[in-house]
Order: structure tokens, then C-alpha cells, then sequence
């Protein structure tokens, strides 16, 4: 069910689910009671209690929604939940993707509590910084510390686009830039995202493989009929 997952601070973990899990998001045809079940079924397999993932309706734009508990998802394609001052839980976040980005954000307030974020960022995406308008946003809350996970999405041998929108896109994002490994333009859009984190000194921890090459993983390139699968963030005992 999960591509990869890893506690990556006390009480706090980072997980990707694959083709395993099954289809994550209800507008891609698939029948909502089943979508339903399976978003259950990553539930329990994480561990969470009874409590639900945040999921938002995804635009693929640079709006970042504050998360204070679960609700009806918002339009933005990035989402902060940031501890209170008494200590409280975060919402557990979810981000959808089947080629795209998927980026998680852990960071800590000054008293320690957790601050979690995650970003869609596909090319419209990465060429108008919604992970960099993310990490503003944990900061403007009052994270520190930082850290990102980029979980699988198309790599820049596989991103075929036209040579004009590569300049378009390299020329916000000159790192994204990138050739097919056939010869033709190409974006590299996690190459783009590393290089966004980089300037606002955050570390990336883990970056995971490339959709398209692995058969395990949704990819609208391979399928534009595909499900999607979630990167996710959520807080727990060490227990749980």
C-alpha cells in the first residue's frame, strides 16, 4: 500500500502510497464509494484513530490553505497545519498526484510542536512557486527547521514538452530545464522543486522515482485514464 514511509521526527510521519493502494481521488471517473473505502483503508493502515486526511481540490495553482481541522477540502494546491500553543494535534494532510510533484514539509514551532505542509506542484506549479509560497507560509505560522520529501513523480529523461513551453518554464525555473533521454525538450519538474527548496534553505530528505518508469506507480503520461495515489503527513504517538 505504501511506496515508501518512514517516521521521519517523533511522532511524526511521511508516507506515499502506490498503485496498491488503489485510486485516492474522486474526479477521475471511479466510483465514489470505492474511492471512500480506500481512503479508509490508507486510514487505518496508518494508524490514525479514527481521524481523517485532509484532501483539497486541486487547480493547479499557488494558493496555500491553513488547515486547523478536517473539513470540506479547499481549492489551493498546498496545504499548512501548524500545532496551537497548547500543544494540539495538526490535521493530517494529503497531496494527489499521477505524475506531478508531491511535497511534504515537516518543520517545529520555538516550544517543539509540529508544523506539517504539502504542495502539488506540476509544471503550472513549479513555474509559479506554490512549494516556495508553502514554505512562506509554515514560516509566516511560526515553523523553523524545515525539511521536504519529494515522493515519485515524472523525471526529466521521461517529461516530453513542447521547446516553447520548456523556455517558458525554465525561464522562471532555469533548473528545470532538461532533455529526453531520446534527445527532445523536456522539464524536469523535482530538478525545478529541489532547486526552489534549496533558496529557501530547506533540505531535501528523500526524492522519490520516476512515475512513468514504474509500473507500481499512477502515470497520466502512461495512462491519462489513471488513478492517483497521496503523499501523506500525519502526527502520532510513538505508539500509534
Amino acid at each position: 500500500m505504501f511506496w515508501w514511509r518512514n517516521e521521519v521526527r517523533p511522532g511524526v510521519s511521511v508516507a506515499f502510497t502506490d498503485a496498491r493502494a488503489g485510486n485516492l481521488a474522486l474526479h477521475v471517473g471511479d466510483n465514489p464509494d470505492d474511492v471512500a473505502s480506500r481512503r479508509a483503508q490508507v486510514e487505518q493502515a496508518a494508524g490514525l484513530g479514527g481521524r481523517t486526511f485532509q484532501y483539497m481540490n486541486q487547480v493547479h495553482g499557488n494558493s496555500v490553505a491553513v488547515i486547523n481541522h478536517w473539513g470540506a477540502g479547499p481549492t489551493a494546491d498546498a496545504m499548512v497545519s501548524v500545532a496551537d500553543a497548547a500543544g494540539g494535534s495538526v490535521q493530517p494532510l494529503s497531496v494527489m498526484v499521477a505524475d506531478c510533484v508531491p511535497v511534504v514539509l515537516v518543520g517545529s514551532t520555538e516550544t517543539d510542536a509540529p508544523a506539517v505542509a504539502v504542495a502539488h506542484a506540476g509544471r503550472p506549479g513549479v513555474a509559479s512557486a506554490v512549494v516556495t509560497a508553502a514554505v512562506d507560509r509554515m514560516r509566516d505560522l511560526g515553523a523553523r527547521h524545515i525539511t521536504a520529501w519529494l515522493g515519485p513523480s515524472i523525471c526529466g529523461r521521461c517529461y516530453e514538452v513542447p521547446a516553447a513551453l520548456r523556455e517558458q518554464v525554465s525561464a522562471a525555473v532555469p533548473e528545470s530545464w532538461a532533455e529526453t533521454s531520446w534527445g527532445t525538450p523536456a522539464l524536469d519538474l523535482p530538478a525545478g522543486v529541489r532547486a526552489q527548496l534549496a533558496a529557501s534553505g530547506v533540505d531535501v530528505l528523500y526524492s522519490g522515482e520516476c512515475t512513468l518508469e514504474h509500473e507500481g506507480l499512477f502515470s497520466y503520461r502512461r495512462d491519462s485514464r489513471t488513478g492517483r495515489f497521496a503523499g501523506l503527513v500525519w502526527t502520532h504517538d510513538r505508539q500509534g
